[in-house]
């Protein structure tokens, strides 16, 4: 068994032994045990439940960039490698829901999840052919995040086959972020100057809690 395949098969075990017990119940060790894998090999690869953890984002990063759309639309694009990180979470529903569910109560792994997660996002706006790089990256990282976090939840509730409602979701949610990341960029460019008002400064938004700025494929100005 090669390295890449020993570490598929240990942390899909640790995702399917959460989904039955709880991830409170999972271990190295009691997950190499579940796929009957070498216990001093599994101690070699990985120190902690949290590595394995991790491992299974960057897994989920792999299934998203594997095969993603590299033409179409800036927004067909993103959908197209959003869903198929989707699809990864779906092989391996149960074990990421009770992860989900253990998250808020353990302040570290919650830290640890939201970091992997903005990288994450990072490397799905590089597979749609976004530049990820700079602080314009970075915002557009923060504002994939909140795609992400509301498509997600759509996920959780969503026991369609075909995934129908998560679907409506991120199309919903691209949509959105893009049309107030649009909003924002305008206000910002073409401050208005009213007797009644003072003008906006350039640091300050007249949207609430925009999740993009600039948007996804803003040509305009350089990085």
């Amino acid at each position: 068994m090669t390295e890449t395949e020993f570490e598929y098969a240990l942390v899909t075990a640790a995702f399917a032994l959460a989904g039955e017990q709880g991830w409170r119940r999972v271990s190295v060790a009691a997950a190499a045990r579940h796929a009957g894998l070498d216990l001093a090999r599994a101690r070699r690869r990985y120190r902690s439940v949290m590595a394995i953890v991790l491992d299974f984002g960057r897994l989920a990063d792999a299934a998203a960039i594997d095969g993603a759309m590299t033409d179409g639309s800036v927004k067909d694009r993103l959908f197209d490698v959003l869903m198929r990180r989707v699809d990864f979470l779906q092989s391996h529903r149960a074990g990421v829901i009770a992860l989900m569910r253990m998250a808020p109560f353990d302040p570290g792994l919650s830290l640890v999840l939201a970091r992997a997660t903005v990288q994450s996002m990072g490397w799905m706006l590089e597979a749609a052919e976004i530049s990820a790089r700079g602080g314009r990256g970075a915002l557009r990282a923060r504002g994939l995040v909140a795609v992400w976090a509301w498509t997600i939840r759509a996920w959780l509730r969503d026991e369609s086959e075909d995934l129908s409602t998560t679907m409506a979701a991120l199309d919903a949610a691209l949509t959105r972020a893009d049309q107030v990341a649009r909003s924002v960029m305008m206000n910002r460019r073409e401050p208005a100057h009213t007797p009644d008002a003072p003008p906006v400064a350039h640091d300050e938004s007249p949207v609430d809690d925009a999740p993009l700025v600039p948007p996804f494929d803003d040509p305009e100005r350089p990085d």
